[in-house]
């Protein structure tokens, strides 16, 4: 009986040194953008988040929890086992932010769908991080 055992990342095929220094350098502009500019404000209930999440009507729990979201997507950008999934979840955020901005507010950020694509590459990128060995 022989058994096959999905790829692990140690057999997957890497990315060009360029490419994963390339990865790097937009994981961890995302993690910052993410981590200080995004979930930290909500976070603290920061005037400038509260404005927009009081505006949805659902109050400051759906606020405490987008922040919570993207402070452990942030994180997880930089762990690189976590690199992909995180990615994936945030792009998740992201079509949330989507759906409640045209529904509750009327309008489109212009910057959500380039922020998508961005974390779309990323976890393109860094999709063999997500095999797992087959258990037998």
């Amino acid at each position: 009986m022989t058994s096959t055992a999905l790829p692990t990342a140690a057999t997957a095929p890497a990315v060009s040194r360029r490419a994963d220094r390339a990865l790097w350098g937009l994981q961890i502009l995302l993690a910052l953008f993410y981590g200080v500019a995004s979930a930290a404000p909500k976070l603290v209930a920061h005037s400038s988040a509260t404005v927009t999440f009081d505006a949805i009507g659902w109050g400051d729990w759906l606020m405490c929890l987008t922040g919570v979201l993207e402070l452990a997507g942030a994180v997880g950008l930089l762990v690189p086992r976590l690199v992909a999934l995180a990615a994936l979840g945030l792009v998740g955020v992201m079509l949330g932010a989507e759906v409640f901005t045209w529904v509750f507010l009327d309008g489109v950020n212009w910057a959500t769908p380039l922020i998508a694509a961005l974390l779309g590459a990323v976890a393109y990128g860094r999709r063999h991080t997500l095999t797992v060995p087959r258990r037998h």
